[in-house]
């Protein structure tokens, strides 16, 4: 991928400074995921794992929504004359989306407005930090259509970000999630208003792409893969991982303008 001439045909791109900006642009419907949204944004995220250019990721919908998930009647409708293998191979896919986006070093900041359902929420959910205005809705709402809550790693991830019970809840109900519950039990990081959301989303990941980013990519695999091992198991993987980083020249450098009583320019190497 060069991400200054990346030209998507199922979503928008934008790349400035260090940080990439994908907008779900389907705006008369919501911003609706299609079998050929999902492949495409599966394969860019991976993609972004070589992008040493991208630092940050934005994504955002246009037009005052997130997105409204799977499409009905190109992805749901199709669905229901499908075969079980031909299903394996969707909903496999669908799950390859959410594994690119926690596989991809590039910390992921979701800018949420208006509508964040189904495959929506769960774009949100596998961001890693997330801004939304009060008027955000999430709702993983499979069960309205006749399906189970676990659905792209939801029933592993939901309740690690806002606790067993809540997951629960919105998994079986299908229920929405107001912005301001979602800010109480932390699946929002904060909300701000509907004019500021993109600003205040592009402020911080320009925090983000101006510090050891290096550093941020070993985080975020931390975050990751720290789920499932015990805590003597963790802290042998973070001293592993803190001597890696302090190994880079990242380091180094924010030693010396602290010795020179100087804000540190990281590069990321």
């Amino acid at each position: 991928m060069n991400p200054a001439d990346f030209a998507p045909e199922h979503f928008g791109w934008a790349f400035a400074d260090g940080v990439a900006t994908i907008t779900l642009n389907r705006p008369d419907r919501k911003n609706p995921l299609t079998f050929e949204s999902y492949a495409e944004l599966r394969d860019a995220f991976r993609a972004l794992v070589y992008a040493r250019e991208v630092k940050v990721v934005i994504v955002t919908g246009a037009g005052g929504n997130f997105s409204s998930g799977g499409d009905v009647h190109e992805i749901i409708g199709p669905l229901t004359e499908m075969a079980m293998p031909e299903l394996l191979a969707f909903t496999r896919m669908t799950g390859d989306l959410v594994k690119a986006m926690r596989a991809c070093p590039q910390p992921i900041v979701a800018a949420i407005d208006g509508v964040c359902v189904g495959a929506g929420a769960i774009m949100a959910m596998a961001s890693d930090l997330r801004l939304a205005t009060p008027a955000a809705k999430t709702a993983f709402l499979f069960t309205r259509v006749g399906l189970a809550g676990c659905d792209m790693g939801a029933c592993a991830m939901l309740p690690r970000i806002i606790g067993q019970g809540r997951a629960a809840e919105l998994l079986y109900t299908g229920r929405v999630m107001t912005a301001e519950e979602g800010e109480r039990w932390g699946f929002h990081n904060r909300l701000v208003a509907a004019e500021a959301l993109m600003s205040e989303a592009q402020a911080l990941a320009a925090e983000l792409a101006a510090g050891p980013t290096f550093a941020h990519g070993i985080t975020k695999t931390q975050l990751s893969t720290e789920w499932a091992v015990s805590i003597e198991t963790a802290i042998e993987m973070e001293a592993q991982a803190q001597a890696i980083c302090m190994a880079t020249n990242d380091f180094r450098r924010a030693f010396e303008a602290f010795a020179a009583k100087r804000r540190p320019v990281f590069e990321g190497d």
